[in-house]
C-alpha cells in the first residue's frame, strides 16, 4: 500500500473518532483520570485527581473490573477447554479426548505464565469506562517463560474501522517511540542520517509512529510508518491480527462501543458537585461567618480566629459577633445517598459484589449467579465473539507453529471451544438444576416414572455440563452391540 493512501485512510478514520474524544475524556476525568488523556498536554505523574470529590464511581469501576476478570478470564484457573465435536464417533472421542485435554492445558499454561492477567484487567477497565478496548497480542521471543506477550493499548492511541461483517478488523495505532525503541522494534530499517542526528540531540526525543493492521483477502496486512518523516518502517502479511478489539454495547451505525459509565455519567457529575458543595458548607460551618462594627479599632484583616486569641474592640461597640444563619434543613445527605445508590446499581456493585453475609445460603448464591448471567448475558455474548474466540484461536496458531500442540482446527464439528469461566458455567448450572429436578420428580411418581430416565445418558450429559474431562466419561457405555444374526436380519 502506498504511503499517501495509507495516511489518507488513517486521517479519515481518525476524523470519525474525534466526535468521541470529549465524551471519553469526561468519563476518564470523573472515574479514572490517571488512565488516559486525549490531549497533548498530559505529563506522566501529573496530579490529575485534585478536582474529584466523590470516589463512589472509581470504586465501583474497580469492583466491576475485578468481577469481570474473575468471571470471564479468572487467573490461574482454566477458563476454556477443547472438546470433541458432534461429528466424531464414540471411539474417535475416546481417542481424541485426552489429546484435546492435553493441548488445552498447554495453551492455558502459556496464558497463566504470561502477563495476560495484568493487561486484560487494564482492558476491562477501559471497556467499562470508554466502552471500547484494545489488546495487543504478540508472540514472545523463543526462550521466554511464555510464548505470549500482551499489551493493553490505551484508548487514546487506537483508531478503528468496522468491516462489512460488523467486526473491528482494521486497527490504527499512533504512539511515540524513541530512536532506540525504533531500532529495537524495526531493526531492518535503514534509518536516514537526519533522523539519527535529531535523535542524537536528545536521547529521549520521541517520533510519531503509525502502525495499522487491515484485512487483505484471507489474511491481514501490517504496515508501519513514521508520521512526520518520509520513511516506511515495515509492511508484511499476517495470518491473524495482533490487535483484539472488543466493545461493551454497540449502538446501530456506530463503530465504537458505549459503556456503563457513559450511561451513569450525569449522576457521577452531580454526586461530585454535591460533595464539593457539602465540603464548602462544612468549611463555613466550622469557621463561621462573622460581622464587626467599623469602630476604627478592630481591623478585620488582622483578626485570627484561633484558640486564646484576644481581639481588640472599641468601648461600647459589639466587636466581632457571629452572623446567625437561617434554619438548617440539610437535604444534601439525602441527595448524595440517592446518587451513590444509583451509581453503584448502574455499575453492578450491589448485585455483583463479593458475598459478605455469612447467613447467605447456597440457594441464594446460585440465584446471584443466575442474576449475573442474565445481566451480563448480552455483553458476555459480544465478549465471547470479539475477545475470547480470537484470543484462543491466535494462541493456538502460535503454539501450532512452534510445534507445542497438535495441528488441529477448531471448526465446531470435530473440535469446539468450551468456556469454563464462572459466568459461562452459570447457565450450565441452571440446566443441571432443571435436570436434577426432573429426575427427582420422575422418581417421586413411582417405578413407572423411573423407567423414563436413561441413567447412562443422563450421567454423560451431566458430566459434560459440569465440565468433566472427556477421558473420565466412558462414551462406549450405553451403545448396543449388534450381533452377526441381528445384522443379517436387518
Amino acid at each position: 500500500m502506498e504511503r499517501t493512501e495509507f495516511l489518507t485512510k488513517y486521517t479519515t478514520a481518525k476524523a470519525k473518532r474525534a466526535v468521541w474524544e470529549d465524551h471519553w475524556q469526561d468519563c476518564y476525568d470523573y472515574v479514572m483520570p490517571q488512565r488516559s488523556s486525549f490531549s497533548n498536554i498530559s505529563i506522566a505523574g501529573d496530579k490529575k485527581a485534585d478536582k474529584l470529590y466523590d470516589a463512589t464511581a472509581p470504586d465501583a469501576v474497580d469492583n466491576l473490573g475485578a468481577n469481570l476478570l474473575a468471571n470471564l478470564t479468572p487467573p490461574w484457573s482454566p477458563w476454556f477447554s477443547l472438546r470433541c465435536g458432534p461429528a466424531l464417533s464414540a471411539k474417535e472421542k475416546d481417542a481424541a479426548g485426552p489429546v484435546l485435554e492435553r493441548d488445552g492445558n498447554i495453551v492455558q499454561s502459556h496464558f497463566d505464565r504470561s502477563n495476560f492477567t495484568v493487561e486484560i484487567h487494564q482492558c476491562y477497565l477501559d471497556l467499562i469506562i470508554g466502552g471500547t478496548s484494545c489488546l495487543l497480542f504478540e508472540e514472545a521471543p523463543i526462550g521466554d517463560l511464555s510464548a505470549f506477550k500482551f499489551t493493553a493499548v490505551p484508548l487514546n492511541q487506537v483508531v478503528l474501522e468496522e468491516g462489512a461483517d460488523g467486526k473491528l478488523n482494521t486497527t490504527y495505532r499512533e504512539y511515540k517511540l524513541t530512536y532506540n525503541q525504533l531500532k529495537k522494534k524495526f531493526p531492518k530499517v535503514d534509518y536516514p542520517k537526519f533522523l539519527i542526528s535529531d535523535a542524537d540531540k536528545d536521547s529521549q526525543t520521541k517520533f510519531d509512529c503509525i502502525e495499522a493492521v487491515m484485512p487483505s483477502g484471507n489474511s491481514f496486512l501490517y504496515k508501519a510508518v513514521l508520521k512526520d518523516y518520509e520513511l516506511d518502517l515495515k509492511e508484511t502479511k499476517m495470518e491473524h491480527s495482533p490487535f483484539i478489539n472488543f466493545r461493551w454495547v454497540k449502538s446501530p451505525g456506530e463503530i465504537y462501543g458505549r459503556s456503563p459509565v457513559m450511561k451513569i455519567l450525569p449522576d457521577i457529575k452531580t454526586a461530585n458537585k454535591v460533595v464539593e458543595l457539602i465540603l464548602k458548607n462544612a468549611s463555613i460551618a466550622a469557621t463561621g461567618v462573622w460581622q464587626a462594627d467599623d469602630d476604627g479599632v478592630l481591623n478585620p484583616a488582622t483578626v485570627k480566629l484561633v484558640p486564646g486569641a484576644i481581639i481588640p474592640k472599641a468601648v461600647g461597640s459589639a466587636g466581632l459577633t457571629p452572623l446567625r444563619m437561617p434554619g438548617n434543613f440539610d437535604v444534601s445527605q439525602i441527595v448524595i445517598n440517592d446518587l451513590r445508590d444509583r451509581i453503584r446499581h448502574a455499575l453492578w456493585t450491589d448485585r455483583l459484589g463479593v458475598v459478605g453475609s455469612r447467613q447467605m445460603t447456597a440457594t441464594e448464591v446460585l440465584e446471584r449467579t443466575a442474576e449475573m448471567s442474565q445481566i451480563l448475558g448480552a455483553t458476555f455474548g459480544r465478549l465471547q465473539s470479539e475477545l475470547m474466540n480470537p484470543l484462543v484461536l491466535k494462541a493456538m496458531s502460535i503454539l501450532k507453529r512452534r510445534g507445542e500442540i497438535s495441528d488441529l482446527r477448531v471448526d465446531g464439528r470435530f473440535v469446539y471451544l468450551e468456556y469454563n469461566s464462572p459466568l459461562a458455567q452459570s447457565q450450565s448450572q441452571m440446566d443441571v438444576k432443571n435436570i436434577l429436578y426432573w429426575i427427582q420428580s420422575a422418581n417421586a411418581i413411582g417405578a413407572d416414572g423411573s423407567k423414563a430416565i436413561n441413567v447412562v445418558e443422563t450421567a454423560k450429559w451431566l458430566g459434560k455440563k459440569l465440565g468433566v474431562p472427556d477421558k473420565l466419561i466412558n462414551e462406549q457405555i450405553g451403545i448396543p452391540e449388534i450381533s452377526l444374526q441381528d445384522s443379517v436380519s436387518i
